[in-house]
């Protein structure tokens, strides 16, 4: 029980740790821009981006132990938690001023 807690907190952490150095350091550089009076806003994707990709090596690492049924739900509930904890802390999220 101790073991999947600390696990899931590590992911956790993964997870946020790739959501911010994919924004710091943009790999493709996909980006959503919106025009507004006072500057420009958008959001960078490339965080999201690859912290899907290091689930999708998580999971895979998951499904090669056959313990995919076991271990998807925390990994799934970390993905999820640092998704919501990285857009409260606006990774990703660009302002320009005119």
């Amino acid at each position: 029980m101790v073991k999947n807690v600390l696990l899931t907190i590590l992911q956790f952490a993964a997870f946020l740790i790739a959501f911010a150095a994919g924004n710091l350091l943009p790999l493709v550089n996909i980006s959503f821009l919106t025009k507004w009076a006072d500057g420009t806003r958008g959001f960078q994707w490339d965080g999201i981006l690859l912290m899907l990709a290091v689930f999708v090596l998580i999971l895979l690492i998951d499904a090669a132990r056959k313990r995919l049924r076991t271990a998807a739900p925390r990994t799934i509930f970390a993905l999820l938690l640092a998704a919501a904890a990285g857009l409260a802390l606006k990774f990703g999220f660009m302002t320009f001023d005119r």
